[in-house]
């Protein structure tokens, strides 16, 4: 890791407290994520350096802070599998602002519903795209800045497409929990209902979701499990990096995306 005691110092003076208050009061750890983005360790997977090099090191910072505060490791699990897509495909205002630390992301991939099967409606009109989807088991809903989206293509057969939708489009919302309980790492359903976005918002070309995933969030699932331990995580990860391996050859990118964002919950 390029700073060590950066993120020894944030650990001791910012995600211990929040620690407390996420498992005292379920409160989310805002304090904790916008440290770690002043320290310039929300940036870790936008690497320079040869493909792996971040994903490494944002798996050691995970395994420092899962012990300190789960809740808080949940969040950064989440925004580093999807920040790798955004680095890959987002625009070039987003990956610096992700890159920079001043930008939080995460994944709504998985829809609600039995199995997790695709029932969103992605309709474009002229330069604008209307998404309609409820998303479960969002980490950082509704306290994230943005969401790697998935819905299913606007013009092609088959397959997924990604987007970047922005935490204040109009037409996005979290509803409140049926249960009143909280999750200190806000992890909760998002409906777009519809949410409008430009065309532009795609990530990668469309119809070419599944494979992105594949790609993308994969390596990070599989990085995680070597550096930290499988079960050190959520009890299924070890399980679904195996799988997963096996869905790659096969391509079955739906199923890849409804598993790997039930294990970064």
């Amino acid at each position: 890791m390029s700073n060590p005691s950066a993120l020894q110092d944030v650990l001791d003076h910012v995600i211990a407290p929040a620690g407390e208050l996420a498992r005292q009061e379920g409160k989310f750890p805002r304090a904790a994520v916008a440290a770690l983005g002043r320290a310039g360790l929300l940036g870790l997977t936008c690497s320079t350096e040869p493909e792996g090099g971040g994903l490494a090191r944002a798996a050691e910072v995970v395994a420092r802070v899962l012990p300190v505060c789960p809740a808080t490791a949940a969040v950064l699990q989440s925004h580093y599998a999807a920040a790798t897509v955004v680095e890959a495909y987002g625009g070039r205002w987003l990956r610096g602002e992700v890159a920079a630390g001043r930008h939080l992301c995460t994944l709504a991939l998985v829809e609600d519903g039995a199995g997790g099967a695709v029932r969103s409606t992605a309709r474009r009109t002229g330069g604008v795209v209307a998404l309609r989807a409820h998303k479960r088991d969002v980490v950082a809903a509704g306290e994230a800045d943005s969401y790697v989206w998935s819905s299913p293509p606007v013009a092609s057969d088959g397959g997924l497409t990604l987007w970047g939708v922005p935490a204040h489009a109009p037409g996005l919302f979290v509803p409140a929990s049926a249960n009143g309980v909280p999750f200190a790492s806000a992890t909760s359903t998002v409906v777009a209902d519809p949410v409008r976005v430009p065309a532009e918002a795609m990530l990668g070309a469309d119809g070419d979701g599944s494979r992105i995933l594949l790609d993308a969030v994969l390596p990070w699932l599989l990085e995680l499990c070597a550096v930290i331990g499988s079960d050190a995580v959520h009890p299924s990860l070890g399980a679904l990096a195996r799988s997963a391996s096996g869905t790659a050859r096969s391509g079955d990118g739906q199923a890849f995306a409804a598993s790997a964002a039930m294990a970064l919950r």
